[in-house]
Order: structure tokens, then C-alpha cells, then sequence
């Protein structure tokens, strides 16, 4: 009788000391989440933010505050969620091959690739390089044969160093053997402000951007294995004989260390909101390509690409 009783207070002050940590995952959220967009207003991430911010909020059944954070193409943001408390409180937008590239290319990027916790890969956006339809280029032929006569007379904007459009910049000169000149700018909403402003003469522009604009530019080529539905008679790179792809994956991260029962209500709701086939049926038409990895699936992916941009970096910081 008396271990009987020895158990019970033994199980009773185990029980109080892990009952209040396995009631806050339980429930949570509690109280607003942060989403965090690493990018000016009017980007890729901040539509999406802005789409999926109604729809977690009636999933979590909390306010979802969105905030922007826009530096160091996404670096300042994804060095702010580093070192926030790891509660789920606090998650934040990242972009592929951002947050692989700068802390390769950079060390000093302000956090380590696998510092940053994916909850969800949900939207990609196929890269174009576009002129404006009134430039004396008709096709990616001409474009690169004025780039060899005049060495770094065309400028091309794209968001950020060591991001998705810069990438694609570099291994398009050294395909092509051209020199041209990169402009980079904050995010994409500066950036396509400035192409259509005359400021640039080119721009690797995210797909949907594309879209939007399509009545007014010309798309020469596209870095996807097929053509992009929205532009038919566009080829791809390779089409034309230049093995490029290019594209920005999107999701979202929570600091290191949040634990796995909080990760999973995230994962949860916003795979949710990306299976919702309006939301796709948005996405498409916009010109997004939706995606719908969980955190572990997405975690295996960005580790993969770390694989392939190792080698790629390294030849370019030569």
C-alpha cells in the first residue's frame, strides 16, 4: 500500500511538472501569430502572406499579424526569426535558393540555412528574362548577340544578391559567354517598378510578375522544362540551347528549436490553405505554381538544394 501511494506522488509531481508544457502545445495557438515577410510590400511573399492571412486566422482560431522586414535580400528577416523565442509565435517567409545561396556565397549572412525550421514549401515562381515590348530585342538570339558586341551595356534587374535572379544572371553569362550588367534591388516589387520605369533594360522576373505585365514586355525564355502555360509561344532556355533553369521556391520557417507539436499545427494549416482548390484555381491564374510540401519533405528538399549550389557558388566567388 505504501509503494502504491509512493507511485502516485511520484506520478502526481511528474505529472505537474510536464503538464503545463504539454497543455501549451496542446493549445496551441493562444494568442496572435507574427508572420514576418522578409520583403518590401507588393512581392511574391507579401501576396501570398496577404491571401493566407484570412484563412489561418480562421484555422488557428487567432489573429495573424503580417510584418515586413525587408533588407539584405530576406537576410535582415531570416536574421530576425533566428532569435525569436521558439514557441510558434514568430514565423517568417523564406524564399529557395535565397536562403542557400547567402550563407554560402555570404559569411555573414546573420543565419545558417538550417537555422531557419520550414513548416511549409507552398507556391514557386518560374523565372523569364523580359524586355519591354518597344526594346530593339525581338528574340533571346538578339538579345545576346548585342551582349557580346557591347559588353555590360544591358542592365538586368533582379531582387537581391545571392538570390534566385542573381544566380540566374550569372550562369546565363557564363552558357552564353555575354557580360551584362546586374541591378539588384529589394524585392520584386522595386524591382519590376524599375524595369517598367526604363531604369533597366532587362529583367529576370518572377512568373507571376510576368503575368501581370504581359501586355506591355516581352518574355524571351523561361528556365522551365516545359513552357509556361501563360506564355505558349515562349520558349524555354533550353529550347534555345542555354541549360538554365531558374526558379524561387516560397514557404515559411519557424525559429530553430520550436517544438514538434507546434510545427505540425502550422504544417496543418497551411497545407490546408494550399489544397483549398480556389486557392490554387488564384494561384494558377496569376501565374504562380502552388506547391504543397510539409515541414519534413521540405526540410529533405532544401538540403538537396544545398547539395547543388555548393559547387555553383564556389565557381562564381572565384
Amino acid at each position: 500500500m505504501k509503494r502504491v501511494m509512493i507511485l502516485a506522488l511520484v506520478l502526481l509531481l511528474v505529472g505537474l511538472c510536464v503538464g503545463p508544457l504539454t497543455v501549451a502545445a496542446a493549445g496551441f495557438p493562444e494568442r496572435p501569430v507574427t508572420y514576418s515577410v522578409p520583403w518590401p510590400p507588393g512581392g511574391q511573399s507579401d501576396v501570398e502572406a496577404r491571401r493566407q492571412q484570412p484563412m489561418l486566422e480562421k484555422i488557428l482560431g487567432v489573429k495573424v499579424i503580417v510584418q515586413y522586414k525587408p533588407g539584405g535580400g530576406g537576410s535582415l528577416g531570416w536574421s530576425e526569426l533566428i532569435k525569436q523565442k521558439p514557441d510558434g509565435y514568430f514565423i517568417c517567409g523564406i524564399n529557395i535558393p535565397h536562403i542557400v545561396l547567402q550563407p554560402l556565397a555570404r559569411g555573414d549572412a546573420g543565419y545558417k540555412t538550417e537555422q531557419l525550421w520550414p513548416i511549409s514549401l507552398f507556391q514557386a515562381t518560374p523565372i523569364g528574362l523580359a524586355i519591354m515590348k518597344d526594346a530593339p530585342f525581338k528574340t533571346l538570339e538578339d538579345l545576346i548577340a548585342h551582349a557580346k558586341k557591347n559588353p555590360g551595356a544591358i542592365t538586368c534587374g533582379g531582387s537581391g544578391t545571392w538570390s534566385g535572379h542573381h544566380i540566374a544572371h550569372l550562369q546565363f553569362q557564363k552558357l552564353t559567354g555575354v557580360t551584362m550588367t546586374y541591378v539588384p534591388h529589394k524585392g520584386a516589387a522595386p524591382q519590376v517598378a524599375a524595369f517598367l520605369g526604363g531604369h533597366v533594360k532587362a529583367i529576370w522576373g518572377n512568373s507571376n510578375d510576368l503575368v501581370t505585365h504581359k501586355e506591355r514586355i516581352r518574355v524571351l525564355a523561361f528556365g522551365t522544362t516545359k513552357r509556361f502555360p501563360h506564355f505558349p509561344d515562349t520558349p524555354t532556355f533550353k529550347e534555345l540551347g542555354v541549360d538554365l533553369l531558374a526558379s524561387i521556391d516560397r514557404g515559411v520557417a519557424a525559429p530553430p528549436g520550436t517544438p514538434a507539436k507546434i510545427i505540425k499545427v502550422l504544417e496543418k494549416a497551411f497545407l490546408k490553405i494550399t489544397g483549398d482548390p480556389k486557392v490554387q484555381d488564384q494561384m494558377l491564374k496569376e501565374g504562380f505554381v502552388t506547391l504543397q510540401m510539409g515541414s519534413k519533405e521540405s526540410k529533405t528538399y532544401i538540403a538537396e538544394k544545398v547539395k547543388v549550389y555548393q559547387p555553383i557558388v564556389k565557381e562564381f566567388k572565384k
